[in-house]
């Protein structure tokens, strides 16, 4: 199996454009810089951070912060939480001569967020627009830049922030002057003399934008703003680009195209785009997958391989020809009859599918997940004796991850509907495999017909082949008898109010447990596993996850079958740890 996160070790040629920021970010004449890393989804935007810093670290200079923004997601003060953690960061590197001053540093850090206004009233010295959310306080900012603000000013402009005086509540006497544009001035000039005296480079990686809610988001770029364009410093800022306009967008009511554009190219001076996975990488990065979750391979042999693979990729623009899997081979000095050899056979005949296929498109993680499904159930399949090589096993996982939900079933209704489980439809497309079109497949399979096409020459032909057994591996997306069939009315109601719990307390999906017997609860939580396997989407908190542990607290039947479905994830999602954290000992009442 693999690990589903992000890596230091390049399978991709990413070192290219990691070593272009570390260029940028390690000439102080193009110092101060931000970077935005931009990319969609699982493409390989945290690895790139991962080796940027792994070669920046190599210089003693260079004062490294990695900030994921969505460990804040739930904080109140997620505006600050940047702030704060450069400024203990300062104060832990310091030298003992400058701890005062570190401390100082931190200390104004606490201040502006007792002031509640930092990241707004920076947008004024940083010159980024703000979309009018300040016109409210217009009056209190005259006075504030005027040195003549007192805490009435305060009050307004934390208002027109939104930013609510309760949590300041007694931090500011009314005697007290407070001029928050001398604060921020004050606080940027005491960082950038720190930063000086200790002859460093602060390097910030912000990760993970594009999974918190907007206003977290757009909380974290502002505080940003306090830190940019002073000395010796960079950014490097990792996203999905379209995700956080759309933030810019709903946080600020839709400002328009022009404003979000001059935002974010305020905040981003040089975006670079994670590059499109062609055929060599996804050759390449399935190739090293194999080798490194095969037969064990030493640490030499497997960089042997992996700057060989690179070396390739780097010429792919040439004539020079790509590389062959017999190469890899005769490097690990295996026998071509191996089962690793038969493994990176397997990976080279799947990886056109993978780099071309709509839903997976060269897609790193998706990949990755694709193949833990697949080795976990040649795994499966081997425990229980199973004729089924893994070749076999890919094919079909393939052919669920690309197509839409009607196919899936489609082929499920074809194996339970032939003799033996062997549908003569394969038979007949493998003899006509150049000249399918979409009228000679099942009515489901023609918007796939180019898929399909494709797909049924991969080895090995799937013709007079039982494939129950293959079906039953798959039961999450295909199963043998779709559950919902068996179920009464009343638990097919349960099963579909409790897919969609916007809440742990939901009255409704508390009724929809209660209606059920012990029997039904496990066929409903099997039905809800199908449901959730089929949407690998698992970056925030789902409803469907929430009903299933709901129904999993109710009933130990179905509290099983939850814990059989978390253990199959390598690294579950920090939401779904903590909703799970409870479910060690399921209520006995209703089992």
């Amino acid at each position: 199996m693999w690990a589903d996160s992000e890596s230091a070790v390049d399978y991709l040629n990413y070192s290219e454009v990691s070593e272009i920021i570390c260029e940028m970010i390690s000439d102080d004449a193009m110092l101060p810089i931000s970077l935005g890393v931009y990319g969609t989804w699982g493409v390989g935007k945290s690895s790139i951070l991962k080796l940027v810093q792994k070669d920046l670290e190599a210089a003693p200079r260079n004062l490294i912060i990695n900030f994921d923004a969505w460990l804040y997601q739930a904080f109140d003060e997620a505006k600050s939480a940047l702030m704060t953690v450069i400024a203990k960061t300062l104060y832990d590197q310091s030298s003992k001569g400058l701890k005062n001053k570190a401390a100082g540093l931190y200390r104004r850090v606490n201040k502006l967020k007792f002031l509640g206004i930092a990241a707004d009233v920076g947008a004024l010295a940083a010159g980024i627009p703000t979309f009018g959310l300040l016109s409210k306080a217009a009056g209190s900012f005259g006075d504030m830049w005027e040195g003549s603000g007192d805490e009435a000013d305060v009050t307004a402009v934390k208002d027109a922030a939104q930013d609510v005086g309760k949590r300041t509540s007694g931090l500011l006497r009314p005697e007290e002057k407070r001029n928050a544009p001398e604060e921020i001035a004050a606080f940027r000039q005491e960082f950038a003399h720190l930063l000086n005296e200790m002859d460093r480079r602060l390097v910030v990686f912000v990760d993970n934008l594009d999974r918190c809610l907007p206003a977290n988001a757009i909380s974290t770029l502002e505080a940003m703003r306090l830190f940019l364009f002073l000395p010796n410093t960079a950014f490097v800022v990792a996203a999905d680009e379209e995700m956080i306009r759309l933030a810019v967008a709903k946080h600020f009511s839709d400002p328009g195209d022009r404003h979000v554009t001059d935002y974010l190219d305020k905040l981003i001076q040089i975006p670079i785009r994670v590059p499109k996975l062609g055929l060599q990488e996804v050759r390449a990065y399935l190739a090293m997958l194999a080798i490194a979750s095969g037969t064990p391979v030493t640490a030499e042999k497997l960089e042997e391989v992996r700057a060989a693979l690179i070396a390739k990729l780097r010429k792919s623009w040439s004539e020079e020809p790509p590389f062959e899997v017999k190469e890899i081979v005769s490097i690990l000095g295996i026998s071509d009859r191996s089962e690793l050899a038969a493994s990176l056979d397997a990976m080279d005949r799947l990886a056109p599918l993978l780099a071309y296929s709509v839903r997976v498109n060269g897609n790193p993680r998706i990949v990755k997940r694709l193949l833990n499904v697949i080795r976990m159930r040649s795994r499966t399949a081997k425990r229980r004796g199973m004729p089924l090589s893994e070749s076999f096993i890919a094919k079909l996982a393939l052919f669920e991850r690309v197509v839409g939900e009607e196919a899936i079933q489609e082929l499920g209704a074809l194996v339970n509907g032939a003799i033996d489980g062997k549908p003569s439809i394969f038979a007949d497309l493998e003899a006509s495999a150049d000249e399918i079109v979409a009228k000679d497949l099942p009515k489901a399979w023609e918007k796939h017909a180019s898929f399909v096409s494709d797909w049924i020459k991969l080895d090995p032909s799937l013709a007079g082949v039982d494939l129950r057994p293959a079906v039953y591996l798959a039961r999450e997306t295909l199963p043998l008898r779709a559950a919902a069939t068996r179920l009464s009315p009343s638990a097919k109601r349960s099963l579909e109010t409790l897919l969609k719990t916007a809440s742990g307390l939901s009255p409704a999906s508390k009724e929809a447990i209660a209606a059920l017997s012990a029997e039904e609860a496990g066929e409903v939580m099997e039905e809800m596993i199908s449901v959730m396997s089929r949407n690998l989407d698992w970056l925030k908190v789902r409803q469907d996850f929430r009903g299933a542990s709901m129904l999993a607290k109710a009933y130990p039947i179905a509290h099983g079958k939850l814990i059989r479905f978390v253990q199959t994830f390598e690294k579950p999602p920090r939401w779904m740890k903590v909703m799970m954290k409870d479910e060690d000992s399921p209520a006995k009442g209703n089992g």
